[in-house]
């Protein structure tokens, strides 16, 4: 599926700079700041208030212009558009990003016009101000006048809880855009999208008054994920299937990318052979214990122990036993 990334729901991965700052629970185990630091020696030299972000070479730069080049040929293979995850290792909005950056970044997608490009973001709050900041590096007055992103560009906001959904969710509607996505990894807590918009007006009989249901106001995908790394917190199997089941009641494409280290007894395969830890969701939060096996012919999992950490490979990316690869069309 990934033509030149290992992310499941992407072709390409094209960082313009690296570097960020963490803002919320989700960052708190963040790869990108990991892989910085192992490849700088131990210390994430570009990640942190105050820390610079690095722009990458040239001729990374370049790539994009190669795969819309390319355009004609993968389409004629795969029958769509090739995705580009933009910054897996930054965030395109990021305050600390010199504004020019950006507005390179953002001709760039204009030059790539058969390339469609996915912003994922945990600063969506930031996405209009800096398209208008854009315009005047670019001196673009029809853009400075009604801000707007560029017709290839997808606009994805990450949440990993209710309270980030109920708080994100408004602003990433309030941007204009041809496809609107949430990215919901790592799934930390449980999430109800068919909740009436925050501040909404309750008529009679319990009736929205002129603000939808979340999940019916202009969200097209859902992309959902447990953690992985050395640190992984888990997911509760309930949580995700709760989302994927309303995606589904909804019409909107649900993507299940992966468990992280930590699945239910389903996905883990035969006879333990190994000590495992598991983890038990008690009373809202959760409680972990070690469980070793006995005998010869060791011990089976079972589906009672919330979830095993066994590992992002064993763990895998079923869900109930159905791999989830929906798009939005």
């Amino acid at each position: 599926m990934s033509e030149n990334s290992k992310i499941e729901w992407t072709d390409h991965t094209f960082n313009p700079w690296e570097g960020c700052q963490k803002v919320g629970p989700g960052c708190d185990h963040c790869y990108a700041e990991a892989r910085n630091a192992r490849f700088a020696g131990g210390t994430a030299i570009n990640w942190g208030p105050g820390a610079p972000r690095r722009r990458t070479s040239r001729a990374n730069w370049r790539k994009p212009l190669q795969w819309n080049g390319a355009h004609d040929k993968f389409f004629a293979e795969n029958g769509r558009r090739q995705r580009v995850f933009c910054a897996s290792l930054a965030d395109v909005f990021d305050n600390a990003v010199d504004p020019q950056w950006r507005a390179d970044l953002f001709k760039l997608i204009e030059q790539t016009p058969n390339l469609d490009w996915l912003l994922l973001t945990k600063r969506i709050g930031n996405v209009m101000s800096m398209v208008s900041e854009t315009a005047q590096y670019q001196f673009d007055l029809d853009c400075l006048e009604k801000p707007r992103l560029p017709e290839n560009v997808w606009i994805g906001a990450t949440i990993v809880n209710q309270a980030e959904a109920d708080r994100d969710i408004p602003k990433l509607l309030a941007v204009p855009a041809r496809v609107r996505f949430l990215s919901v990894e790592p799934m930390l807590g449980p999430i109800n999208l068919q909740r009436l918009m925050p501040g909404a007006d309750i008529g009679q009989g319990g009736a929205s008054i002129g603000q939808p249901w979340m999940i019916h106001s202009g969200i097209d995908w859902v992309i959902c994920g447990g953690e992985s790394g050395p640190d992984a917190r888990p997911m509760h199997p309930d949580w995700a299937c709760d989302l994927r089941d309303q995606c589904k009641e909804a019409g909107v494409a649900f993507l299940f990318k992966q468990w992280g280290e930590w699945a239910p007894g389903e996905n883990c395969g035969g006879p333990m052979k190994r000590t495992e830890r598991v983890a038990h969701w008690f009373a809202d939060e959760w409680m972990f214990s070690t469980l070793t096996p006995g005998g010869s012919v060791g011990m089976h999992y079972d589906d009672e122990p919330t979830v095993y950490r066994v590992g992002k490979k064993t763990a895998g990316r079923t869900l109930d036993g159905v791999t989830h690869d929906e798009f939005p069309a």
